[in-house]
């Protein structure tokens, strides 16, 4: 795994345990920075990136992103897109 691979999924992990605070949290914490370095580190990929990974960074399916570079995409449903 590529380092910006690396630095993607804690970025998208971190996300997830944000999100699951959320409902105890007080005051709340913002997410919009976290979108923006998720957005950030996909910009980094380099262009042989599996396009599946990008499909699914581009379409904002974050856990299924998550379970991609957990090695567990055999995991993920298909979408409305028809895509996993």
């Amino acid at each position: 795994m590529l380092d910006v691979e690396h630095q993607l999924l804690a970025a998208l992990t971190e996300l997830e345990n944000t999100v699951r605070q959320l409902p105890t949290a007080s005051p709340k914490p913002p997410l919009l920075p976290l979108f923006a370095r998720i957005d950030e580190l996909a910009g980094l990929l380099p262009r042989e990136t599996d396009p599946t990974l990008l499909h699914y960074l581009h379409k904002k399916s974050y856990e299924k992103a998550c379970r991609y570079l957990q090695g567990r995409d055999a995991e993920n449903q298909a979408g409305n897109c028809r895509h996993v």
